[in-house]
């Protein structure tokens, strides 16, 4: 009798990918095999140099195979499109981490050259993000060298983690930690670029100085900034409307057509704005008047390759060493590659379960690892998936992570021909586009649904989102401990369901393990063992799965106390690993039952045969 394993792994399905033809064409997976026990020991024991382990480290050779012509057409439309939008933002997001503006094109373009090798979802873009260059931040403090340093530590911290198949540690980071996070991120980014807006110099960074600098110095607002700015702001919320009251395709062919050219227009919005508020500037400067702060003057072409720097030289001269540089970034150096990690694969799980393929976690883990890697030889900061550009590249049909190729070279040929125009882009175009990028991220719906389904959850949510405010990655930290602070009491405090059927019966409502030992020993001993007349109890262990040597030791001594004031503990329910555990334990009077009603017919007839003795013992007394 043979023991078969079936295989199936359905990757990169999307509607805009089938052929013409009248038959869609069948998805991109891998291919669909069955085999034996003998077959199975020995492909594990020739695994390591297997073409099958080969495609696992490699996705690529599962997809490039069976690539169409027809899927080159949407790749390249996707490329271009995310491109244009990875430009403006890169150069904005380079001013959240206080970097000057061409650190965002360096760290933009790697990574669609790394995830076209390593990763498993077709639509995930790496690049700068909003919330990786306010940690990135938080931790260098604009500083470029150490922030390259630190793009190589986190990308080795999060291919160790990949290699040894630590992605379930991400798992520990709850929903609302997340969400106060993103939240008070989304806050802080946001209200960090209306300085950019008012053009307002010497604001300090510090979050809450940030806010009282800001208001004081209102009054030194350059008014051509503020114009531009609210303008740039007003064209981008609009053109983001239109773009979300497009409604169905289903209408006429001309409507169709001005239906796709709104499309085409709100999509790239960022691109179109940016051009066009720098051509403002350029026009207002070319006649004399300075009425905009611009970007000024950036480094032409494209960036050395050459391994990040492993020590810094202050302005006075003085050298601080490795050793140092990793003493000063302290927690951060553990927040941002899991940040890092969680918010991409967020990205890729969601898109995966809407375009319907299925991602490997520890795989996106690798490709982001080596994209910081490599990203540290060309002078980038920590970059991870982002949802805004995702989404245009899922929106736009992208059928393959090939179209990361075209936006990675749509990057670098801005950075070897287009770094002179930008030195006339607005800082307040760029505040506008930073703002738009993450006011989505203030989802206040999610506050109502945790108030709504349960309202604990809120407390680690609060505590993450007011905590981030001082520093990031002390929000982020306060928040997983007071998520693990319930999650322990939870285990140490399981609910206990008590019901009387003449003896008591306790359910256990969550599984036992040493936490909960002391907890359940007082219900037990304050319900049964120290009331006036001692009752049996009927302990029904139907959600017990585990259970250790502490468990064991308390269970031993409840027997006892039970044997002594001559009433019964009878286990019912039991789980068979959990028998298995409590027999090999050699417990003195263990009693155990399939049911509860077993249980409780069994403690009906002791206690009828003890009555039974009871009146037998009154009636000889009587006698005497």
């Amino acid at each position: 009798m043979h023991t078969f394993l079936y295989v199936k792994c359905n990757f990169f399905v999307h509607s805009h990918c089938a052929d013409s033809s009248d038959s869609p064409s069948p998805p991109l997976s891998f291919p669909t095999f069955t085999m034996d026990r003998p077959l199975l020991r020995q492909m594990s024991a020739s695994g390591c140099c297997s073409y099958s382990t080969l495609k696992a480290w490699l996705p690529i050779l599962s997809w490039l195979p069976r690539y169409k012509l027809k899927w080159l057409q949407m790749d390249l439309l996707a490329g271009i499109t995310v491109g244009l939008t990875t430009v403006p933002q890169a150069l904005a997001y380079a001013e959240v981490a206080g970097l000057p503006v061409q650190y965002g094109l360096y760290s933009a373009f790697m990574g669609g050259f790394i995830y076209t090798l390593l990763g498993t979802s077709k639509d995930v873009t790496l690049g700068p993000t909003a919330i990786m260059s306010l940690l990135c931040f938080s931790v260098v403090g604009g500083q470029p060298h150490r922030a390259v340093l630190l793009t190589l530590l986190c990308g080795l911290i999060q291919a160790v983690m990949a290699l040894l198949r630590l992605g379930f540690l991400l798992d520990f980071i709850s929903f609302p930690v997340i969400k106060g996070f993103t939240c008070a991120a989304a806050v802080t980014i946001g209200f960090g670029q209306v300085k950019n807006i008012l053009g307002l110099k010497d604001v300090p960074h510090q979050f809450f100085l940030e806010v009282y600098y800001t208001f004081y110095k209102i009054p030194e607002a350059r008014i051509g900034d503020v114009v531009l700015g609210l303008l740039c702001l007003a064209v981008l919320v609009m053109l983001m409307f239109m773009k979300m009251g497009l409604g169905s395709e289903d209408v006429p062919p001309c409507s169709r057509l001005a239906r796709k050219l709104v499309w085409a227009v709100a999509t790239m919005r960022n691109a179109l704005v940016v051009v066009a508020a720098s051509l403002v500037a350029f026009s207002w400067d070319a006649y004399g008047h300075h009425v905009f702060t611009i970007t000024g003057k950036t480094s032409q072409g494209l960036p050395p390759f050459r391994p990040p720097p492993t020590s810094d030289t202050m302005a006075n001269g003085t050298v601080v060493s490795f050793g140092e540089i990793v003493e000063d970034f302290g927690g951060g150096l553990a927040v941002i590659p899991i940040m890092g990690l969680l918010e991409s694969i967020a990205i890729a799980k969601a898109f995966a379960s809407q375009n319907d393929y299925r991602i490997d976690a520890n795989q996106e883990l690798l490709a982001i690892g080596v994209t910081n890697i490599m990203g540290s030889f060309v002078s980038a900061y920590p970059v991870t998936g982002s949802f805004g550009r995702t989404a245009v590249n899922s929106q736009t049909g992208v059928c393959s992570p090939a179209g990361g190729i075209v936006t990675s070279v749509i990057v670098l040929l801005s950075l070897e021909f287009l770094m002179p125009v930008f030195y006339y882009i607005p800082k307040a175009c760029l505040a506008a586009v930073i703002i738009c990028a993450v006011a989505p991220m203030v989802d206040y719906h999610v506050v109502a649904n945790m108030w709504r389904i349960r309202k604990l959850d809120l407390l680690p949510f609060v505590v993450t989102f007011l905590m981030s405010f001082w520093q990031v990655q002390y929000g982020i930290i306060a928040g997983v401990a007071v998520s693990g602070a319930m999650l322990l009491y939870n285990m140490a405090r399981p609910q206990i369901k008590v019901s009387d059927h003449g003896v008591l019966v306790m359910e256990l409502s969550s599984g036992l393990s040493f936490p909960a030992t002391e907890h359940l020993s007082h219900i037990i001993h304050t319900q049964a063992l120290q009331v006036s007349l001692p009752r049996s109890v009927v302990l029904d262990c139907h959600h017990v799965s585990v259970i250790d040597y502490t468990v064991i030791s308390e269970l031993r001594d409840l027997l006892r106390q039970f044997k002594l004031r001559d009433v019964q503990l009878v286990f019912s329910r039991l789980q068979p690993s959990v028998l298995e555990v409590l027999l090999a334990a050699d417990l003195q009077g263990l009693r155990h039952t399939d049911s509860v009603e077993a249980a409780l017919q069994m403690e009906g007839s002791c206690l009828n045969r003890t009555t039974e003795k009871t009146q037998e013992n009154l009636g000889n007394l009587w006698n005497r």
